[in-house]
């Protein structure tokens, strides 16, 4: 077995994935615990080794999977191999003691996302919510549309409510995304009968709308888009089969033809 075939074999491991998923939590454990407790000066130079120790790790991790490519080439057409690989060069860029310090240390929290690309399980939702998104943009300009029409009439029929929720447009598509959240929207529901008793017709209505009808529809999207990427899997899967019997078949032919000339 050569050098290259090993270092496949790492990256394609279970325990190397399962190693890099346990050091982000660990990071990620460190970076919550730093902000609980008085840092002396024993904390600061073990908290700044295992930040040496992670960076290094991470660095060698990248390497390992670019090294197992073929060519560079092929690791840069992987989006996730790209992210990665981002957030790796730019934690290694030397600002602790520069007037970017600040920064460096921002850069440093960015490192818990590698738990996503870790994981091919995360990986698989985040694609299915980027597939998802032309269709989420069209539900939310959808959506606006409505709280644009329920504002102006929420402007127009309850601008003399005392609590001022309704007093002009902006304030009033606030207050909508209130109602959304369910947050005290009888509250203000109640205030408006006050105005108008048929009030509720009006509020009742959007929260059907925009509560409950606008929800299910991002629910749907995501099941949808959840349902294509199984499929597209699936697909991926026969193909690959397919291809294996075809080489095997020709594999086949030509022992076939060998015995024959024999």
């Amino acid at each position: 077995m050569n050098i290259k075939q090993t270092i496949m074999e790492i990256r394609e491991a279970k325990w190397f994935s399962h190693l890099t998923t346990t050091i982000i939590v660990i990071y990620s454990s460190m970076l919550g615990i730093k902000t609980m407790i008085d840092m002396d000066s024993t904390s600061i130079f073990v908290f700044h080794v295992l930040d040496y120790f992670i960076t290094i790790y991470f660095l060698v991790e990248i390497l390992i999977k670019m090294s197992a490519e073929k060519s560079l080439k092929d690791f840069f057409k992987d989006r996730w191999n790209v992210f990665d690989f981002v957030i790796v060069v730019v934690t290694l860029i030397p600002l602790e003691n520069s007037t970017m310090a600040a920064v460096a240390r921002l850069f440093r929290i960015f490192r818990v996302l590698r738990l996503i690309t870790s994981r091919p399980e995360l990986k698989k939702i985040i694609d299915m919510l980027i597939g998802a998104i032309p269709s989420i943009v069209d539900i939310v300009l959808l959506m606006f549309i409505i709280f644009y029409i329920y504002a102006i009439i929420g402007n127009f029929l309850f601008a003399s409510a005392p609590s001022g929720l309704w007093k002009d447009f902006l304030i009033a598509m606030l207050t909508l995304f209130q109602i959304l959240t369910f947050e005290n929207w009888s509250e203000i529901m109640y205030e408006a009968m006050e105005i108008h008793s048929w009030a509720w017709v009006f509020f009742v209505s959007f929260v059907i709308i925009a509560g409950f009808i606008f929800f299910n529809l991002f629910v749907a999207v995501i099941i949808g888009e959840m349902e294509k990427l199984s499929k597209k899997e699936e697909h991926e899967e026969e193909e690959k089969n397919f291809n294996l019997i075809l080489s095997e078949i020709r594999e086949l032919r030509e022992e076939v033809r060998e015995l024959k000339e024999r």
